[in-house]
C-alpha cells in the first residue's frame, strides 16, 4: 500500500535547497538577518584553511604569465570572435566593471575579490557578455593554478590589454585573494528589476547629490550611469552632472573621471548592431546546457560585426585597436547629431565625417563605419566642469596619458589598501596619498615601560580602553582603510567626529603624546596599549590574570600623508560596541551594529563576547549606563551575559529605544537597555552565543575569547606584518 502510495513521486523536497523555498526572513521579515556576518565563514573556500594565496602568488612566474596574456589578446576565438582580431576592448572593460563597482562610502564593491564570477554581477545587464572575456582566460587560469587568482587574473587582463594596444600603464600589484560565494553582504539597490527608472535612487534625481548612500551607480544593473542618458533620455549636461557625482562616490575627481572616459573610450567599441530581444537570458537565468553563458545571441553567425551587448554600435575612435589622441580628435573634431543604433539604443554619430576617418568594420576590413559617442561622452564636450579640462588634455598629450595612467592604477587598486600588501615586480615605486601611507613605527623601546606609564597616568579604564576602540574600529575589511595604524584619530576629521568623544579624546592624548615623546614609542602604539592597559586591569580585578598580545611598531602618519576628505565617509554613524548612534536613521540600531561589525571583519561570535565585554569595561558613549549590567563595571567579568539571561529579571519598554530591566518579584528598575543590548537576548541565534558565556564554567572562556577578538581588530591593519595578513 506505502509503495502505491508514492509510486510516481519525485523523492526530492522541491524547493527546499533552492531559490524556490521559504528561508527564516521570508517567514520572518523582521527578524535580525545575521547572514552579513557568515561572509567571514571559509566552508565555502575550497582551499582549504592551510592555503596562503599572498605567499602562493609569490612562486608565480610573472614574465610567463604576461606573455601568455600577449598572447591571448590576438587568438581570435571561433566561438566568440574577437573585434578587429584583438580581444583587447573586451578585455579593459571586463577588468573596469570588475573594479569600477567599488565605492567610497562603504569600501565594498571593487575588483579585489574576484565577485564578478558571481550573481548577481556575473548577470547585470551592464556586464553582459563579460561571461565571455572570464570564459577566454579560462585557459590561463587552468595552466597557472593555485598560483593567480581571479582576482588578479581580470585586472592584469586590463593592464594588458593596454600594454598590447601601445599604452605603459602605472603599474600593477597582485595579491587579491579570491572569494567563492556571492557577497550578498553588499547593498547595490532596493529595486526588483533591472535598469529600473532611476528616480527612486534620488530625492531629486535633477540634483544627483541627493542619491541613495552608500550607492554609487545611477540604476539597479549599471556601473556608473546611463550610456544613453538619464533614464535613457539623452542630455549631456545632465548626464555629465551624473557622471561627476557617481565617479565622485569612487573616489575620483572630475579630472580623474575625464581621463577615465576618454582614455577607457580611446580603445575598443560598443555592440548594438542586432536585435537585442533576440538575446537569450542572462547567465543565471540560463538553463544548464549554457553552462555559464548568458546573453547568447542566435544571430551571431561568428562574426564580431553582429555582437549585440550594451545596444549601441561603434568605435569612438577611428584606430580603436591603437592608444592614441583620436577619442578627442573624434570628439572635438566633429559635430554631433542623436541617432538610434540598430538595436534601437540612443548615440550620437558625427556629421559629415569624412570616409577615412571611420572606423573599418570589425569583422569586413574593406567596410568601413560610422563611430559613435556615448550621452556620457558628449559631457565631456559639452558639460563646463568636464571641457575645459579636455581641453587641457588636447594641449598636453603627455599630460593625458600620465593622468590616465595614473586614474586606471587608482580604479584598479583603490580597494587593496596600503603599498605594503602590494606584490609583484611592477609595482610602483612612488606612494600615492589614496593609498594612506603610514611611515614604519618604532620598536627599540620598552614596552613594559610605556604600559607602566600609562597605567600611571590617571586615565580611566573606560578612557583607555574607549580611545582604543576609536582608533581602530575604522577599519574596512572592504577596502582594507582605516584601523589604529598611523594614528589618523588625532587628526582631521577624526579628531572632530562626535563618535569620538573630542573632549574626552583631547584629554587622553595629551597624555599619550608626553608618553609617546618619552618613550620613543608611537602615538599610534601607545594608544593601542593603552587599551592593553585598561582590559589587563579589569581582567586582574575580575580575578583573571591575562596579557593582551602587543606587537609594536605602528606609525604616526601625517596631515601631509592624510587625505581628510576622502576620510569623511569612515566616520561611524553609529557604533552598537558603545552603545552609541549619532541619530535616528531608518534602519534599525541592530542592523546598523551588523553592518559595522561585517566591516570590520567580525564573525557573530566576536562581535558577542566583544558587545558583553565593552559593556562591563565603562565604554559607553557619554558614559551611558544602558547595557551596564553589572554593579561591577571597570571588571572584565561576565556579567552581561548572566544577567542578559537571567530569568527572574524582566524587560520592559521604557521610551524611545530604551528599556528597563525589573527584578519579577519587586518590579525595582535594576538596569536600562537599548536595542541593541536585547538583541542578544532576543535574537535565537546570538542568544545562543550569550548563552555560552554566561555559563558558570565559561567565565575564563569569557576573558580569553574578548582578549582574542579585541586583539584582532587592533591588528586588523596591520598589513606590515606578513603573518597578520592571513
Amino acid at each position: 500500500m506505502g509503495d502505491q502510495q508514492n509510486a510516481g513521486k519525485c523523492p526530492v523536497m522541491h524547493g527546499g535547497m533552492t531559490a524556490s523555498g521559504h528561508s527564516n526572513t521570508d517567514w520572518w521579515p523582521e527578524s535580525l538577518n545575521l547572514d552579513i556576518l557568515h561572509q567571514h565563514d571559509r566552508k565555502t573556500d575550497p582551499m582549504g584553511e592551510d592555503f596562503d594565496y599572498r605567499q602562493e602568488v609569490r612562486k608565480l612566474d610573472f614574465e610567463a604569465l604576461k606573455k601568455d596574456m600577449h598572447a591571448l589578446m590576438t587568438e581570435s576565438q571561433e566561438w566568440w570572435p574577437a573585434d578587429w582580431g584583438h580581444y583587447g576592448g573586451l578585455m579593459i572593460r571586463m577588468a573596469w566593471h570588475a573594479a569600477g563597482t567599488y565605492r567610497l562610502a562603504d569600501g565594498r564593491g571593487g575588483g579585489g575579490t574576484g565577485n564578478q564570477r558571481f550573481a548577481p554581477l556575473n548577470s547585470w545587464p551592464d556586464n553582459g557578455n563579460l561571461d565571455k572575456a572570464r570564459r577566454l582566460l579560462w585557459p590561463i587560469k587552468k595552466k597557472y593554478g593555485n598560483q593567480i587568482s581571479w582576482a588578479d587574473l581580470i585586472i592584469l587582463a586590463g593592464n594588458v590589454a593596454y600594454e598590447s594596444m601601445g599604452f605603459k600603464t602605472f603599474g600593477f600589484s597582485f595579491g587579491r585573494e579570491d572569494i567563492w560565494h556571492p557577497e550578498k553582504d553588499i547593498y547595490w539597490g532596493a529595486e526588483k528589476e533591472w535598469l529600473e527608472p532611476s528616480d527612486s535612487r534620488y530625492e531629486n534625481v535633477d540634483k544627483p547629490d541627493t542619491m541613495e548612500n552608500p550607492l554609487a551607480a545611477v540604476q539597479m544593473g549599471l556601473i556608473y550611469v546611463n550610456p544613453e542618458g538619464v533614464n535613457g533620455q539623452p542630455d549631456p549636461i545632465k548626464t555629465g552632472d551624473q557622471v561627476l557625482e557617481t565617479f565622485a562616490r569612487m573616489a575620483m575627481n572630475a579630472e580623474e573621471t575625464a581621463a577615465l572616459t576618454a582614455g577607457g573610450h580611446t580603445v575598443g567599441k560598443t555592440h548594438g548592431n542586432g536585435d537585442a530581444d533576440a538575446l537569450g537570458p542572462e547567465p543565471e537565468g540560463e538553463d544548464v546546457e549554457a553552462q555559464g553563458f548568458g546573453w547568447l545571441n542566435p544571430n551571431l553567425q561568428g562574426k564580431a560585426t553582429n555582437a549585440v551587448t550594451s545596444g549601441l554600435e561603434g568605435a569612438w575612435t577611428k584606430n580603436p585597436l591603437e592608444f592614441d589622441m583620436g577619442y578627442f580628435d573624434m570628439l572635438f573634431g566633429y559635430e554631433w547629431e542623436l541617432t538610434k543604433s540598430p538595436a534601437g539604443a540612443n548615440q550620437w554619430e558625427p556629421v559629415d565625417i569624412k570616409e577615412e576617418d571611420k572606423p573599418v568594420d570589425t569583422s569586413d576590413p574593406s567596410v568601413r563605419r560610422n563611430p559613435m559617442m556615448t550621452d556620457a561622452d558628449m559631457a565631456m564636450k559639452m558639460h563646463p566642469a568636464f571641457r575645459p579640462i579636455c581641453e587641457k588634455f588636447m594641449a598636453d598629450p603627455d599630460y593625458f596619458k600620465d593622468c590616465f595612467a595614473r586614474a586606471w592604477f587608482k580604479l584598479t587598486h583603490r580597494d587593496m589598501g596600503p603599498k605594503s600588501r602590494y606584490i609583484g615586480p611592477e609595482v610602483p615605486d612612488e606612494e600615492l596619498i589614496w593609498q594612506d601611507p603610514v611611515p614604519a613605527g618604532n620598536t627599540d623601546y620598552s614596552v613594559e615601560a610605556v604600559k607602566q606609564q600609562i597605567a600611571e597616568s590617571g586615565l580611566s579604564i573606560g578612557e583607555m580602553v574607549s580611545t582604543a576602540w576609536d582608533s581602530a574600529r575604522t577599519f574596512r575589511g572592504s577596502d582594507m582603510r582605516g584601523g589604529a595604524n598611523g594614528a589618523r584619530i588625532r587628526l582631521a576629521p577624526q579628531k572632530d567626529w562626535e563618535g569620538n568623544e573630542p573632549e574626552r579624546l583631547t584629554k587622553v592624548l595629551k597624555a599619550y603624546e608626553k608618553i609617546a615623546a618619552d618613550s620613543g614609542a608611537s602615538l599610534a602604539d601607545v594608544i593601542v596599549l593603552g587599551g592593553s592597559v585598561g582590559i589587563e586591569q579589569a581582567a586582574r580585578a575580575a580575578g583573571h590574570d591575562i596579557l593582551v598580545p602587543f606587537m609594536p611598531g605602528r606609525g604616526d602618519a601625517s596631515e601631509a600623508m592624510t587625505d581628510a576628505e576622502s576620510f569623511e565617509p569612515l566616520e561611524p554613524l553609529a557604533d552598537g560596541f558603545r552603545n552609541w548612534q549619532k541619530k535616528e536613521y531608518v534602519v534599525k540600531p541592530e542592523e546598523m551594529l551588523l553592518d559595522r561589525a561585517q566591516l570590520m571583519g567580525l564573525t557573530a561570535p566576536e562581535m558577542t563576547v566583544l558587545i558583553g565585554g565593552m559593556r562591563m569595561l565603562g565604554t559607553n558613549h557619554g558614559g551611558s549606563k544602558h547595557g551596564v549590567f553589572t554593579d561591577r563595571e571597570g571588571q572584565l567579568t561576565n556579567d552581561f551575559f548572566v544577567n542578559l539571561t537571567d530569568m527572574n529579571n524582566a524587560w520592559k519598554p521604557a521610551g524611545k529605544g530604551v528599556y528597563e530591566i525589573r527584578d519579577r518579584k519587586s518590579d525595582q528598575v535594576k538596569w536600562t537597555a537599548s536595542r541593541i543590548d536585547l538583541v542578544f537576548g532576543s535574537n535565537s541565534i546570538l542568544r545562543s552565543y550569550a548563552e555560552v558565556y554566561a555559563q558558570d564554567d565559561n567565565q575564563a572562556k569569557f576573558v580569553k575569547d574578548f582578549v582574542k577578538a579585541w586583539t584582532k581588530v587592533m591588528n586588523a591593519d596591520r598589513f606590515d606584518v606578513e603573518k597578520l595578513q592571513k
